[in-house]
């Protein structure tokens, strides 16, 4: 099983831009799905959440900028961000989680500048 991120970039703050992760060897419809990110010299950072029935949420600090999305037939999850900010500086993770099994894409690197 692999998870393919892509979709960072630099973008000036204010901007926008959309993560996607590819699942290939399973399909996403049973996961739960996550986007993490990490800054530099920091934790990694839960960021977005959708259930297998399509619940959302999300961190505060990026509630009402960022949406998260899937698509089961292509087995994609997706993370819009919008209104970005050089906090949101970071290399973001996808993962898939259902039950004790998890799985995490390589990261997309998103720099902002202000």
């Amino acid at each position: 099983v692999q998870l393919q991120a892509s979709g960072g970039g630099l973008v000036q703050a204010g901007g926008s831009l959309r993560l996607s992760c590819a699942a290939s060897g399973t399909t996403f419809s049973k996961y739960t799905l996550n986007w993490y990110r990490q800054a530099p010299e920091s934790r990694r950072e839960w960021v977005a959440s959708i259930s297998s029935g399509g619940r959302t949420k999300y961190v505060d600090s990026v509630k009402g900028r960022f949406a998260i999305s899937k698509d089961n037939v292509k087995d994609t999850v997706s993370l819009q961000m919008n209104s970005l900010k050089p906090e949101d500086t970071a290399v973001y993770y996808c993962h898939a989680k259902w039950g004790t099994i998890e799985y995490w894409g390589q990261g997309t690197e998103v720099t902002v500048s202000s």
